[in-house]
């Protein structure tokens, strides 16, 4: 028996409500799901949760805690980066049947440094849709209540644990002059501050948001220098986002450029170029150019 014909009648509850749930039309849903407060669900995440024939979770134990406030009974499963790819076939055969699947997080948007991408992937290669149902995001939720620009940003999740490793994550990122944000645990947000101040600049703009949507929503701001010595002192709890302005246009030309002189001035004009755009992040060509004006200029 397909799943369109296993599906029977389903529905969830508002405020005391029973609302009817059609089911989806067959495919994949990615679904935003709240980062905190259970009342930011969107009614057409509601109805998917509650119409789909399944719903893939990260943790079901977690997750149950929403669907439970809903009152939603779709049965659930367990599809997490330790199983996920060991699953996807039998996904895509469910798929084949004409089931409508429902992929969510333990908070927030799958796939923002969550697991789902090979999921995702696999069942578009397969043909069939995939589906998103947007929602709720710590990302954007930091972004756009930590007062730094946003006209331009880019998202590197969590750093690496450790520190050498972090550091040399971080150096690239140096002269990037869009609002950079990234994630951390509440264990290692003062270290990964000092870690960002050493290698980004310690008098870089930044801002952290803690908690975001819960009861203790709080933001800190301030230098990275000042976060990181504060933060050391008096730690704080909960979930981070760290957002930090970019660098400036004219300082991070210089920055690269000034590297540049060092490099040529003790190694060959290939390994000098070679050094510098990867420590900057830059493009081989940009930075071969400038290379070969400077060596022309000292002839």
């Amino acid at each position: 028996m397909s799943d369109p014909e296993r599906h029977s009648a389903r529905t969830y509850r508002i405020a005391g409500t029973a609302l009817d749930a059609a089911r989806p039309a067959p495919g994949l849903y990615v679904v935003a799901t709240p980062i905190g407060n259970l009342r930011d669900i969107t009614l057409r995440a509601l109805d998917v949760l509650a119409g789909s024939d399944l719903i893939l979770c990260e943790d079901t134990r977690h997750t149950v805690r929403l669907l439970d406030a809903y009152a939603i009974s779709t049965p659930r499963t367990a599809v997490h980066e330790h199983n996920e790819r060991a699953r996807i076939e039998g996904l895509l055969a469910r798929l084949d049947e004409g089931a409508a699947l429902a992929l969510v997080s333990d908070a927030g948007t799958p796939l923002l440094s969550d697991p789902g991408f090979p999921l995702v992937r696999a069942v578009r290669a397969a043909g069939h849709d995939v589906i998103p149902i947007p929602g709720p995001s710590a990302l954007l939720s930091a972004l756009v209540g930590a007062g730094l620009p946003t006209d331009a940003f880019a998202f590197f999740g969590f750093l690496p644990p450790r520190q050498g490793q972090r550091r040399n994550a971080l150096t690239p990122l140096a002269t990037r002059t869009e609002t950079l944000v990234f994630y951390e645990s509440p264990r290692r947000l003062a270290e990964s501050l000092a870690d960002m101040a050493e290698v980004l600049g310690g008098d870089r703009e930044a801002v952290v948001a803690l908690e975001l949507t819960k009861r203790f929503e709080r933001y800190r701001s301030g230098t990275l220098a000042d976060l990181a010595a504060r933060l050391a002192e008096t730690p704080e709890k909960g979930e981070a986002v760290i957002v930090v302005s970019g660098a400036s246009s004219e300082g991070a030309q210089g920055d690269w450029e000034a590297a540049l002189d060092a490099a040529l001035a003790e190694l060959p004009l290939r390994g000098a170029v070679d050094e510098v755009a990867a420590r900057f992040g830059l493009k081989r060509k940009q930075v071969y150019a400038a290379a070969l004006e400077r060596k022309s200029d000292a002839r």
